[in-house]
């Protein structure tokens, strides 16, 4: 797996270097929420921000963020039809959905679009913080 030269990928104890996510929601609520959770950890911080799909393939492909919570369910493009795309822009980012879809079938779907991860936001108090660093953990030690 290739680093973004730009971009460090977060390193434990690392000074200055943060783990950079992007939150990708319709709802400016549920993106306050988000960005709450992200803030309150220290090698954390929000890059970013889009509102559908469309927005979301754009700033992926600007910031090259470390993560992108990305919901489904949105206007202009959904997340499961712009997900291919960011996974162009991005190869080396990982994705998580963060949905109102508590699917087998959607989850599947995700995955199999290049998601690392599936959160159903009813679960996002108690999954969402251990799904983030799992993602950061597989960025900073990536398998050799």
């Amino acid at each position: 797996m290739q680093l973004h030269e730009t971009y460090p990928r977060a390193q434990p104890g690392g000074i200055g270097v943060s783990f950079r996510i992007l939150i990708v929601d319709d709802e400016p609520q549920i993106r306050d929420i988000l960005r709450k959770i992200i803030d309150r950890h220290e090698n954390w911080t929000v890059c970013g921000e889009a509102a559908d799909g469309v927005q979301a393939i754009d700033k992926a492909a600007e910031l090259k963020p470390d993560l992108i919570l990305l919901d489904i369910s949105m206007p202009n493009l959904d997340g499961l039809s712009a997900l291919p795309r960011i996974r162009e822009q991005c190869p080396d980012s990982g994705i998580v959905i963060l949905t109102l879809h508590e699917s087998l079938d959607m989850a599947r779907a995700s995955s199999a679009a290049g998601a690392w991860g599936y959160v159903a936001k009813s679960l996002a108090a108690t999954a969402l913080v251990p799904e983030i660093e799992k993602v950061e953990a597989a960025l900073t030690f990536p398998r050799k």
